[in-house]
């Protein structure tokens, strides 16, 4: 699951392999910080319950900010990509 496959796994299992609570992660599907498939998690959902996890412990965010924070980083990498894509497309034009 660490890579974020594509595999489905339900919340007991989720809550096992990320050494959280069923209850806990029902409160993140509840947020909306993961999205589920019916009632189940992808693996990709599962590694976000990990980096949520952490930022929590390791930076003393709530569930929200840590949510905020890996959505930003997601974006800064969209954007990155899209930069280095248009730079690529520059060069070849020269």
């Amino acid at each position: 699951w660490s890579n974020g496959g594509d595999r489905l796994y339900s919340f007991e299992q989720a809550a096992y392999f990320t050494q959280t609570s069923v209850s806990l992660i029902e409160q993140f599907v509840t947020l909306g910080l993961v999205e589920p498939t019916g009632m189940m998690l992808r693996g990709q959902d599962l590694v976000r319950v990990v980096q949520i996890q952490r930022l929590r412990r390791d930076l003393g965010l709530n569930l929200v900010g840590a949510a905020m924070v890996l959505d930003m980083a997601a974006e800064i990498a969209q954007l990155k990509a899209q930069l280095r894509a248009y730079q690529t497309e520059l060069r070849t034009r020269n």
